[in-house]
């Protein structure tokens, strides 16, 4: 009877890790990231908020500063997002995970607006991707609550413009180049 009761208790405790998941069990996240990296700003700590950046933004930061002669130290301080400028931990949504890119949408106290963050796993660790934004190397995990939200409130206002540029500040977005009409050989 006892070994029954011990075998009962296992597999209980076993069925209690298995439905947690991985989340439960002390994986990272991209939120976790992205407050870890929010932490560092406010500690105006260099090499922390380096920690919480991929190699990629880490050489995109070093670039920025290389062209716009800035110490490597101002180029870091706000951890390339407007959204540390909030004096408090601000709001995030939205937490989404594909493969072994992220997402997190985080309040922008300052523009009022939600920022969709971009995360990449990169050693066993989430970090923030700027620099696989301006390389085109991050594939989003898909699309936002924001987003999805804007698109739903102009389908209920009847607007049916489509939108077609959701982030201007996309190394995909900065790469446009318009058109512009050739004049027609046969017209003087």
């Amino acid at each position: 009877m006892k070994r029954i009761l011990l075998l009962i208790t296992v597999l209980c405790l076993v069925a209690v890790g298995l439905a947690c998941g991985p989340g439960a069990l002390g994986n990272d996240t991209p939120t976790a990231a992205y407050k870890r990296l929010y932490a560092a700003v406010k500690a105006k700590d260099t090499e922390e908020i380096k920690k919480n950046l991929t190699k990629k933004s880490i050489d995109f930061g070093a670039m920025a500063a290389a062209q716009s002669k800035k110490p490597v130290e101002q180029v870091y301080e706000n951890g390339f997002t407007a959204t540390t400028f909030s004096e408090s931990l601000p709001t995030m949504r939205d937490e989404r995970i594909k493969d072994n890119m992220g997402a997190v949408e985080v309040w922008n106290s300052k523009e009022s607006k939600w920022e969709d963050l971009p995360f990449v796993l990169e050693d066993g660790v989430w970090k923030l991707a700027i620099g696989e934004l301006f390389a085109n190397t991050y594939k989003s995990p898909g699309r936002g609550r924001d987003s999805l939200e804007r698109e739903a409130a102009n389908a209920i206002s009847g607007n049916t413009a489509i939108q077609l540029m959701p982030n201007a500040n996309s190394a995909a977005a900065a790469n446009v180049v318009p058109r512009v009409p050739k004049a027609d050989k046969n017209s003087k």
